[in-house]
């Protein structure tokens, strides 16, 4: 007997509650799903369900097989997916929403390429860095550039983007250069909405230092603050991504490098592993190579 098709039958029971629901649910004959089971209880030398006229329950060796075996049952669902995923040509509309700046800075110039690819997907993007519902609003797939709460939804990690502290060397001529995180309170800030007011810092001997803020300028779009700093208008905090370029090229200065700003993820997040549509697992694949091993600073 497939020990495959044991456990498959096995499950069936335990998730319809009788085995007459699981003959209905797998289409095998209740004769059938009754001899996979006995045959499985036979094999393994343990009764897995308790049997009465009333009703099914799991005994604790059953129990703990179950889990088991629903498990395994879902890693071998996910890899033919991911197999036929890989032979099957994708098609139709890919709704993707990601955050504006890292969007037009780093993600508008793939799309040419993925299209070139991938002929028969229409993409439909759209920038916001609102945390947007991916079921409500219909997107298949976000990109998101933050440390993620523990969700139902199921994501990738795309790479990392370190914080830097800068400011421009007209703002730190005149108004001087901060030496400790403390002196930021005496500064010009320029803030991103979205994040606390709150600026974290931690030592090369790992002691962390939090500065409490009150900007100058606050915005919803990194690339705002960014600029007013490029003006002299003050001193922001912002990933890499957005103001790598400045500080390797002396547009920027990278404040208080002995104090480690952090770094953030940047993930592909989608609703479900579960019969993933092939033409979301090549839009992450296809990032995920794109993204691998790249750095901004």
């Amino acid at each position: 007997m497939d020990k495959v098709q044991e456990m498959t039958s096995f499950v069936a029971v335990v998730d319809a509650g009788s085995f007459i629901g699981a003959a209905d649910a797998t289409g095998v004959t209740k004769a059938a799903i009754s001899r996979h089971v006995a045959d499985l209880e036979r094999r393994l030398g343990v009764r897995l369900l308790h049997r009465t006229t009333r009703r099914l329950s799991l005994t604790d060796e059953g129990r703990t097989f179950y889990g088991r075996a629903r498990d395994l049952l879902a890693g071998i669902a996910e890899a033919e997916a991911e197999l036929t995923a890989r032979s099957t040509e994708p098609t139709g509309l890919l709704r993707i929403t990601a955050p504006l700046s890292f969007g037009v800075l780093h993600l508008a110039p793939l799309w040419a390429k993925f299209t070139a690819e991938h002929a028969q997907i229409a993409l439909d993007i759209t920038l916001s860095d609102r945390v947007v519902d991916l079921v409500e609003e219909g997107f298949d797939l976000a990109v998101r550039i933050s440390r993620l709460p523990n969700s139902t939804l199921v994501s990738r990690q795309l790479g990392m983007t370190r914080m830097l502290l800068c400011a421009s060397p007209a703002y730190l001529a005149t108004r001087g250069t901060p030496l400790v995180p403390a002196d930021l309170a005496s500064h010009a800030l320029l803030a991103y909405s979205y994040w606390p007011d709150e600026w974290q810092f931690t030592t090369t001997e790992g002691k962390i230092e939090r500065v409490a803020i009150k900007p100058l300028i606050r915005s919803n779009n990194g690339d705002t603050s960014r600029i007013a700093a490029l003006a002299g208008q003050g001193i922001t905090l912002q990933p890499d991504f957005i103001v790598g370029d400045d500080v390797r090229e002396g547009r920027l200065i990278h404040l208080l490098p002995a104090h480690d700003a952090g770094s953030i993820g940047i993930h592909a997040v989608y609703a479900s592993r579960k019969h993933l549509p092939v033409k979301v697992r090549r839009m992450v694949d296809f990032l995920a190579d794109a993204f691998d091993g790249i750095r901004w600073s």
